[in-house]
């Protein structure tokens, strides 16, 4: 195999919160079952992709990643590369089902999410409002680099509910070295699309207070390392690896594997 797996610990902290200067508007006096989290001042280096990304890096390689991974919002862009849609044949989907049935099973035992921590799955910055929370699995991360088990998500999706947690599905992660053809051993591409985060473009240290996010991050209007380097700024390629979701508890195909 040719890609670089991730660094022992390393996986993709899918709990892309926003942070930094977007984290003071953060709701004051909100409450939230009580989880285990990941300090926030960890270094990008225990994600795969960000070698070399410290502090505000990994702020603003957070911030509109959480934006650009919300259900349904996916979309072809300078910051987003998704694989396209190949053809399917009846093959594929009776794969991707095979996987969403295994998927299911497994995971539904995490309706309770303290199951979920007390199997190591953690939670990143979970006090910051968001669409979806990614409870994330440091081994299953590991392990996803080499080799592929449908049953071990590298993450766990879950919503806010007026009850605590509510589990809506799972990730799936690879190396972002992995080719199309890695990836559609894994999950169809006639089925479903990975993406990578891309293009990112970060202000230099010190300078966060005065980010505008119209320009830097992935929801940023920079998207080239010429625009990046006339900006003053640090240019990222490509951040963290490819990632695709499952909704295994949906009822039709489409919803399951809608990104």
């Amino acid at each position: 195999m040719n890609w670089r797996p991730f660094a022992p610990a390393a996986v993709i902290l899918a709990a892309f919160s926003l942070s930094g200067a977007v984290s003071r508007a953060q709701q004051s006096g909100q409450t939230n079952p009580p989880v285990k989290t990941k300090s926030s001042d960890s270094s990008m280096d225990d994600m795969p992709g960000m070698s070399g990304m410290h502090g505000d890096a990994q702020q603003q390689a957070e911030a509109g990643a959480d934006e650009q991974m919300m259900r349904g919002h996916h979309h072809m862009g300078a910051h987003m590369h998704m694989t396209a849609l190949r053809p399917a044949s009846p093959e594929d989907w009776a794969r991707a089902d095979e996987i969403a049935g295994t998927l299911r099973d497994a995971i539904s035992q995490y309706k309770d999410y303290k199951v979920a921590l007390a199997d190591g799955y953690r939670i990143f910055m979970p006090n910051l409002p968001q669409e979806i929370y990614h409870f994330t699995s440091y081994q299953n991360g590991f392990l996803e680099s080499f080799t592929f088990d449908p049953s071990r998500p590298t993450s766990l999706l879950y919503k806010k509910s007026s009850s605590g947690w509510e589990l809506v599905g799972a990730m799936y992660t690879m190396p972002r070295s992995a080719t199309e053809e890695q990836l559609n051993q894994r999950v169809p591409l006639s089925v479903a699309q990975w993406h990578l985060h891309t293009n990112l473009c970060l202000p230099q240290r010190g300078q966060m207070q005065n980010l505008d996010m119209k320009e830097f991050g992935l929801t940023g209007s920079i998207a080239t390392k010429g625009g990046c380097d006339a900006a003053g700024g640090r240019f990222y390629p490509v951040i963290f690896g490819w990632m695709v979701h499952v909704y295994p508890f949906e009822s039709s195909r489409q919803k399951i594997w809608e990104q």
